[in-house]
């Protein structure tokens, strides 16, 4: 296993050993806390010396993303090195049901468009209360009815628009795929009061997912490793993009 250079993993190299706590989680853990017999980092001599300074080995932790969404016999053919972080977007992005991918999109669209249509299948399960609750939480009072479809536009606008609360929803759906698929919140989220405004999608997000993972063994069994990964994925670059606006103290505030 060797990291591939990846434009679009490349700031995972400023993040801090916390920071990648939960996209290792994803990467080597199964939902009950196992390793996955299919993973190479935690074999790895650099992680055995280093761990739990994810900060030390975060070219392995890219790499062992890289060649989960590769084909094993191709990795081999290419010395041990897997797939760009975009050809596995575009996987993920196909196989959740993401529509509207263009060639021209940056990682970072097609992450926010694999997160509405995650949100999107989130909302059609909410009741009308849960549906209200969210308008709130997501400031997003000032629709004229809260149907499903209103609030699904209303949250790919937030997606589109960047900034804090493009950070503040994404972390609420990774934190809701975290509790769905390895039974905890993210270790990024610790505060209360997040786990408050997170909770109204926990379970919804949760039904959601559980139609999704019956397609898994067609999908392919990376793609259990795969889509919670890229969101782990995203929700970094978003911190990282905010930590770089200027906005870390808005997102210290709830985080």
């Amino acid at each position: 296993m060797a990291y591939r250079y990846d434009p679009d993993l490349e700031f995972l190299g400023e993040m801090t050993s916390k920071d990648l706590t939960d996209l290792v989680d994803a990467l080597t853990k199964d939902k009950n806390g196992e390793n996955l017999w299919t993973e190479e980092l935690t074999v790895n001599a650099s992680y055995k010396v280093h761990y739990p300074n994810h900060a030390k080995y975060w070219q392995l932790i890219a790499a062992e993303l890289q060649c989960f969404g590769a084909n094993s016999l191709m990795t081999i053919f290419r010395g041990g090195k897997g797939v760009l972080y975009r050809e596995i977007l575009a996987d993920v992005a196909n196989k959740a049901g993401a529509k509207n991918i263009e060639r021209s999109d940056k990682a970072l669209d097609i992450e926010d468009k694999i997160l509405s249509k995650l949100l999107g299948d989130a909302i059609d399960k909410m009741t009308e209360s849960e549906r209200n609750e969210f308008a709130k939480l997501v400031g997003a009072t000032n629709l004229k009815n809260f149907t499903p479809a209103a609030l699904t536009g209303a949250a790919q606008i937030i997606f589109k628009s960047g900034g804090f609360k493009s950070f503040q929803l994404t972390l609420m759906v990774a934190n809701a795929v975290s509790r769905a698929l390895f039974g905890r919140g993210l270790a990024l989220a610790g505060n209360a009061a997040l786990m408050r405004t997170a909770a109204v999608l926990t379970g919804p997000v949760g039904w959601a997912l559980t139609g999704a993972w019956t397609a898994v063994d067609i999908a392919g069994p990376a793609f259990r490793v795969t889509l919670p990964a890229v969101i782990q994925v995203a929700l970094l670059r978003k911190k990282h993009q905010a930590e770089r606006d200027g906005l870390l103290e808005e997102i210290n505030s709830i985080i």
